[in-house]
């Protein structure tokens, strides 16, 4: 059985805690640390660990103490939105694992993480307890309305609460362009993700760079294969091009799936940071973990 974890910290500048947290991921044996991605903009880092599941389930824990030592979210800034110093820890099958089978790791990870780390705990996807906690933007707005959390009470002093669930394969993916209007930036975003009318399985926030002197529209998409990324990139050239604004590129965040790549062949999405890598079946194929 395999698993992939893909953890969300809160923290993208000090590339020494970022290295701290993915050091006691990488710590644990059966469990492979495939990429560490950091963005000092959004001030968040995203490790991508897989493995056999109680080990991954041990790295993801180890990743989060250690992160729960070096963050103070009373003292963070940054352009993406968050509940926790351990923001949110999603448990993805793989191989030979079902759904539920990571909904029952998601759930024992999240009571892990609040009886030894004293972290509250929100479910979601998956592993939700209610349907309104199901959508990951829900629970952090309930999280912000002080919504008691599914595991634990109240909030920790300097981590704030953590977010677990289970869900299938989701594509983080940012489309950069050249403006400061962060205003055109949220239109976009607005027009493309599904819950304002847009494409299905598509989520969207439009984010400024202050360091880049950019704009983004950072996408994450739940199923490529109703959506392809192609879909969402040439919808927001085409709203670009109306405007006389250019795409700066677009950046993955994490591990992408072979098959997502097959379902845009032929396309050009401007990528800046693609690369053989990141495609998540070649890297489990390199370790031997799949044929």
């Amino acid at each position: 059985m395999i698993v992939e974890c893909v953890p969300n910290f809160s923290e993208g500048r000090d590339l020494r805690i970022v290295a701290s947290i993915a050091e006691g991921a990488a710590s644990v044996e059966g469990a492979w640390l495939l990429d560490t991605t950091s963005d000092p903009d959004h001030n968040r880092s995203v490790l991508t660990i897989a493995g056999n599941p109680e080990s991954v389930i041990r790295a993801a824990f180890a990743a989060a103490q250690a992160a729960l030592e070096r963050i103070d979210l009373a003292k963070h800034a940054g352009a993406h939105p968050r509940v926790g110093a351990v923001d949110v820890i999603p448990i993805v099958p793989v191989y030979e694992i079902s759904l539920e089978g990571c909904v029952a790791l998601a759930r024992e990870l999240g009571r892990r993480i609040w009886n030894e780390l004293r972290i509250p705990v929100f479910l979601y996807e998956g592993a939700a307890l209610s349907d309104d906690r199901r959508r990951l933007e829900n629970v952090r707005r309930l999280a912000r309305a002080g919504a008691h959390p599914d595991i634990g009470e109240g909030r920790h002093p300097t981590a704030g609460a953590a977010v677990v669930g289970a869900r299938e394969f989701l594509i983080a993916w940012n489309i950069n362009l050249r403006t400061h209007d962060v205003e055109f930036a949220r239109k976009v975003a607005r027009e493309i993700r599904e819950s304002s009318g847009g494409f299905t399985c598509v989520k969207a926030l439009g984010l400024r760079l202050e360091s880049r002197g950019e704009t983004q529209v950072s996408v994450n998409l739940t199923d490529f294969r109703r959506t392809p990324l192609h879909v969402v990139f040439d919808a927001v050239a085409e709203r670009c091009r109306a405007t006389g604004i250019e795409i700066a590129g677009s950046e993955l965040i994490g591990m992408i799936p072979e098959a997502a790549l097959a379902a845009s062949r032929g396309h050009d999405l401007h990528w800046l940071n693609l690369r053989p890598e990141l495609v998540l079946e070649r890297r489990l194929r390199e370790l031997g973990a799949i044929e």
